[in-house]
């Protein structure tokens, strides 16, 4: 018989959702918060000499995991590069990640016009020019750099379909399984970007760190309503003893997105490459 536990230090329920995470983790109460909703009138247009650049090598034994919160791949980062446009040295990439809602019509995390997108994935660079690793690095204003792709349904993603096809392998909450086919990043980043949106930051996750240069892509690109789906059907608890307490909470990382939070005296830049 499983355990029912008290409730982790944060969660998307509504005893341990966005709202609460202040509480435990004061960063989540600054004034460089994420994500936040763009407003295309409201942008700087701006233009940099470099333009953005970003170069991956395929990935092969890539590590699967359900962390609690959602699925992320670990990857090596060898030969990765991302450079140029608003960022001033170069970043690695360490992880990607995926943000969705219970239902198609919400899921993104930053919004464009108050509108959402179904999901939105993170591949998350870290400052390797200043910094030893990414612990060292999210402790400071310049150490990430994440970009933003929104998902929107259609055509099934192949590329997304290699994470997909193993996530029956990784149900519960520390679940981890080795992706043994090679998975390109650069993929996942839409064909015509359109450009993108950039700003300063944070991690959307606790602790919401105040460390990251977002690159938003305009454009998004399609996934199924299959592969939406099955985004839905991981765990956040461990398979030995751990259910959620929460009365209206079955157990399944139905949505893990954080509510847009107020932009303040920041500045929005809109790029195209």
């Amino acid at each position: 018989m499983r355990r029912i536990r008290m409730a982790v230090d944060w969660g998307y329920c509504e005893i341990n959702g966005p709202h609460s995470w202040v509480s435990k983790f004061p960063d989540a109460a600054g004034e460089r918060q994420s994500p936040i909703d763009i407003s295309p009138v409201s942008v700087t247009k701006f233009h940099t000499e470099e333009r953005l650049q970003w170069k991956y090598e395929p990935e092969s034994s890539t590590k699967l995991e359900n962390t609690g919160a959602a699925w992320k791949v670990g990857v090596k980062g060898k030969g990765s590069e991302l450079k140029g446009g608003p960022l001033d040295d170069e970043y690695v990439l360490d992880q990607f990640h995926c943000h969705w809602g219970e239902t198609n019509d919400k899921g993104s995390e930053h919004t464009i016009d108050g509108e959402p997108f179904a999901g939105e994935l993170h591949m998350v660079h870290w400052n390797s020019a200043k910094y030893a690793d990414i612990n060292e690095a999210a402790s400071n204003p310049d150490g990430l750099s994440v970009l933003g792709v929104f998902l929107k349904p259609g055509k099934k993603n192949d590329e997304l379909e290699k994470v997909v096809k193993y996530l029956d392998q990784i149900t519960h909450k520390g679940d981890v399984v080795e992706i043994p086919e090679s998975i390109d990043p650069k993929l996942l980043i839409p064909k015509d970007t359109g450009g993108y949106y950039t700003y300063h930051g944070s991690l959307t996750t606790p602790p919401c760190s105040e460390c990251v240069i977002w690159v938003v892509f305009k454009e998004p690109i399609e996934v199924s309503d299959e592969q939406l789906n099955a985004f839905r059907q991981i765990r956040k608890y461990n398979k030995n003893d751990e259910i959620c307490c929460d009365a209206n909470c079955d157990g399944y990382v139905k949505k893990n997105f954080r509510p847009t939070v107020p932009i303040g005296e920041r500045e929005v830049k809109e790029c195209r490459q």
